[in-house]
């Protein structure tokens, strides 16, 4: 894959207030855990292999277990997450394919039985596009700092 452009140099104020966003989410008080759950998944659903790798790696040094790594895609069906996890997961979901889901009245009251309102705030920022550097390096073509020309279905492996 060839980046189309590169977002931090070619906006370089925008950039930084990305990486400021990332910042303040995971500064937020939210668990690191779960914050490294919903970017993970979040990056499942928009296709972003880098993203995928850099998040489950982040997550692996965080402690978050292989098994839970592997069944986050199919979360739904698997025993291993807490209710609070589960409420993030399905709001990062709705969040992430708001085009599709609108994000449901029932689920944002569901959400508010494992998360304040400053949480859920907090939980739909963390789950937005707002890792450090992908500007230039995410692939997604869901994502605006995504946009790419598809040559290889992954070239990250031996990056960070």
């Amino acid at each position: 894959m060839e980046a189309r452009l590169d977002y931090a140099r070619k906006a370089p104020a925008i950039h930084r207030a990305m990486v400021a966003l990332s910042q303040a989410a995971n500064n937020s008080g939210l668990e690191h855990s779960l914050l490294e759950l919903i970017k993970t998944r979040a990056s499942q659903i928009n296709g972003c292999a880098y993203c995928v790798d850099m998040h489950t790696k982040d997550a692996r040094a965080a402690g978050e277990t292989e098994q839970r790594l592997y069944l986050l895609s199919a979360w739904h069906e698997a025993p291993f997450y807490s209710d609070r996890e589960r409420a993030a997961l399905a709001w990062t979901e709705a969040v992430t394919l708001v085009g599709e889901t609108h994000v449901p009245d029932a689920l944002y009251e569901e959400t508010l039985r494992h998360f304040s309102e400053e949480e859920l705030v907090q939980l739909t920022w963390a789950s937005w596009p707002s890792t450090p550097g992908t500007g230039s390096r995410c692939r997604s073509a869901r994502r605006p700092a995504c946009i790419s020309r598809r040559t290889r279905p992954y070239e990250h492996a031996d990056e960070g």
